[in-house]
Parts: C-alpha cells; structure tokens; sequence
C-alpha cells in the first residue's frame, strides 16, 4: 500500500487513536472521546516505560491504525521474552486494504528485535472477523484467555 508507514505514537496522535478506539462495536460502548484526560494519562505512563510501543499507522500523514506493544520478560521458557500485542485498531474507511496485516507484522518484527521470542494476544470472542484475521496470520488459539475485572 502506498503511502503507509509506522511510528511511534506522538501525544498530538491522541485524538485520532482515541477515535479509532470508539470506532469500533465494543469501543464504542467502553471509549469516551469527550474526556481526554484519562488517555493522556495512560499515554504519559506508556511512554515513560521502554517495555512499551504505541505504534500508529498513518497513510499520507494521517493515523489510519493502530496497536500496543509490550515487552514482557519472564522466567518461563528458561528466561524468555515475549511480546504482547493490544488494542489493534484500523479505520473503517481502510479496513480490507491490509494496514492491519501489515501494522502485526511490523509488530511482530518490533517484538523480534526487541529479543521476544513470542507474540501473544487475546481477542474478545465476540470478535469473530479478528479472529479469522489473526489465525490467518498465523495466530494459534493455543491457550484460553480470562480476565477478571478489578
């Protein structure tokens, strides 16, 4: 795809990601775009800690996409490092243009440098289509998910 490419996220960055989080059936019922001071928080903390990337896709200049990376280090698998992959989003009007492919691998090749030696996710069942997209990436549903609200 022309024009596509990948960064770090930019605190300016933080309208648009906030709107590709409501932009999306469960987002749009968790998300409030009309208080930004809960996301500038959580951005200050993301980018004060180098175990975490807020990675933004942009199409010529714009932020179409984006997704969270955090590196964690673990004393299983005699000491590995793994990678963690969140909140992957794409604008409605790109989707099925691949920025998605594309924005989980350049991920995956983030979390490859960075020493990990798996990517994990989880996906909410819900989301059918965002599984059948991550299994095409080669995701495996190898394990079973749970949260606990707190």
């Amino acid at each position: 795809m022309s024009g596509l490419g990948f960064r770090p996220a930019a605190r300016d960055d933080l309208v648009a990601i906030v709107a590709l989080l409501v932009d999306d059936e469960l987002g749009a019922t968790r998300e409030d775009p009309s208080d930004l001071a809960p996301y500038r928080a959580a951005f200050d903390a993301i980018e004060s800690n180098p175990m975490h990337e807020l990675i933004v896709a942009t199409r010529d200049g714009a932020v179409v996409g984006c997704c969270h990376l955090t590196i964690l280090h673990n004393l299983s698998r005699r000491g590995a490092t793994r990678a963690l992959l969140e909140s992957v989003r794409v604008a409605a009007s790109m989707r099925g243009q691949r920025v998605g492919e594309q924005m989980v691998r350049h991920a995956i090749e983030r979390g490859r440098a960075r020493g990990a030696v798996m990517l994990q996710l989880t996906s909410d069942k819900r989301r059918e289509g965002a599984i059948r997209f991550y299994e095409r990436l080669g995701f495996v549903p190898s394990h079973q998910g749970m949260k606990l609200p707190l």
